[in-house]
């Protein structure tokens, strides 16, 4: 009998690490902005972890972090601390983390996603802050072939936020979108770039199998390692048919950490789960208990936007399909440039929304893709000047193609829409346009023989490069339809 991972049922935990927005450290106030810094400048006694110290609480994570909570429907705790977690490793400067054990600032709440239009919610454990560790660069010698490492200190004490899934989920596929939704509502909050390509959005998957129909938890397995959301579900889907193998042949799981081989595409084994009393941990003695009062919490809750989910509703109200609903909703910034664009169009059109989405997930979109640095906040057209140039597509003033052009010049120039049309002689062509347009189409015809003999002999790409000559001719000026109507009238009357 072939082995697949159909014979058991899969659960699946997710720990997500994620980087905070915050200028400086969660402890100092070294910067931690620190990509693309020299290894090691951004550092001082406190993130070194020198004896005699003592750290500082930055607020702004803290209020992050309560923002993040409430987002995921948790209850904030009026009373928390911060612990240490004991553990030597090279990127742990101090020789602990400090770290949130028995309470932590946010728990007991969930998430709703979406798998195949199938609504499902997921728990979650808790929301708790931390620091971030240092960076260990390994190298190889190139003279002798002996490895080595550096440790770049840089990364160390910036806020983490660590968010514990309850075990809920049951095939890669939803812990897929969950990581998917997770990081949209990050973003739109504001409390981090969610990135996971550049470290600041981290995963760790918990994996067991049990038979179906056992209440009991088969013994998991963390798999680490996975810097994509496509590693994380292909590393799922390879634990899922190993342990199904491995309990077919009498196996027994071992709880351990594997880590994710991406080149080879397996799971490979890196060292035995620790329990948590391994850690030792303690109450941090150099930090005050946190008290959070509820004026506090519900200042932050008021400051929440609207979360990715009920936007993405609110857009599909207006007419939208669930793709552009989707994709205009996952970002924050291009959310907000969107309704703007809505709220500026529906005073002159009834196709506000349709018309504002058509130009967000074409021309913009396309800019957006070309500055994969920037986001839609370092957009060079208003929102006034974009509107402008939609109207004057929309009210035939200008044709779709030329309306394209005119926005590449206005990114260019920062001129405004109708200043281009007026200079460049960009106005659709006028009411005898159908009389000059058949002249323009003789001239192309008769100044091209040879793309006219192999239209005569059934080539149909010929009609193609006539029309584009055509449509060269007029700048774009001509509605593309109608001169393809005249091309073919013209060109039947020469068969």
């Amino acid at each position: 009998m072939a082995v697949t991972s159909d014979q058991f049922e899969t659960v699946i935990g997710l720990e997500v690490h994620v980087q905070l927005i915050t200028n400086s450290k969660m402890f100092c106030s070294c910067s931690s902005d620190y990509a693309g810094a020299e290894p090691n400048t951004h550092v001082c006694p406190v993130c070194l972890g020198l004896p005699g110290v003592l750290p500082v609480i930055n607020e702004e994570a803290i209020r992050l972090i309560i923002a993040i909570g409430l987002s995921l429907n948790c209850t904030v705790s009026g009373f928390s601390k911060f612990d240490r977690k004991n553990y030597l490793y090279p990127d742990q400067m101090k020789g602990y983390q400090i770290s949130q054990f028995d309470l932590p600032i946010c728990e007991n709440g969930w998430q709703d996603i979406e798998v195949d239009d199938a609504p499902f919610r997921c728990g979650i454990t808790r929301v708790h802050m931390e620091e971030d560790t240092a960076r260990l660069l390994h190298r190889k010698d190139p003279q002798t072939g002996n490895g080595y490492s550096l440790v770049d200190i840089n990364r160390s004490g910036v806020p983490l936020v660590e968010i514990v899934s309850e075990p809920d989920f049951r095939s890669p596929e939803q812990a897929r979108a969950y990581l998917v939704t997770l990081r949209q509502l990050l973003r739109m909050i504001g409390a981090s770039n969610a990135n996971m390509e550049e470290g600041n959005f981290r995963c760790d998957a918990n994996i067991s199998l049990r038979t179906f129909g056992d209440n009991e938890l088969g013994t998991k397995v963390e798999i680490k390692n996975m810097n994509s959301f496509r590693s994380v579900y292909d590393g799922l889907r390879f634990e899922q048919v190993r342990q199904a193998k491995a309990l077919n042949d009498g196996e027994k799981i071992i709880q351990e950490t594997r880590g994710w081989n991406q080149e080879k595409g397996i799971t490979v084994s890196q060292r035995i789960k620790e329990e948590a009393n391994d850690y030792r941990y303690f109450p941090e003695p150099d930090l005050p208990p946190l008290t959070l009062s509820n004026d506090f919490v519900e200042s932050i809750r008021n400051e929440i936007p609207e979360l990715p989910l009920a936007k993405r509703k609110r857009f599909i109200a207006l007419g939208l399909n669930e793709f552009e609903a989707a994709t205009l909703s996952e970002d924050r910034a291009r959310a907000n440039y969107f309704d703007s664009l809505v709220l500026a169009l529906e005073e002159k059109s009834n196709r506000a929304a349709k018309l504002a989405a058509n130009w967000m997930l074409g021309e913009v979109a396309r800019w957006d893709n070309e500055h994969v640095h920037e986001d839609l906040s370092d957009f060079p057209i208003a929102v006034e000047a974009l509107t402008e140039l939609i109207l004057l597509a929309e009210d035939g003033v200008i044709t779709s193609s030329v309306a394209k052009q005119v926005f590449e010049r206005m990114i260019g120039s920062g001129l405004r829409a109708s200043q281009i049309v007026e200079e460049h002689g960009l106005a659709q062509m006028g009411e005898d346009v159908e009389g000059e347009l058949v002249q323009i189409v003789r001239s192309v015809i008769d100044e091209n023989d040879k793309a006219l003999s192999d239209y005569l002999t059934g080539k149909s790409s010929a009609l193609k490069f006539l029309l584009g000559q055509v449509m060269r001719q007029t700048k774009g000026r001509a509605d593309h339809k109608l001169i393809q109507t005249l091309l073919e009238a013209e060109l039947k009357a020469l068969e």
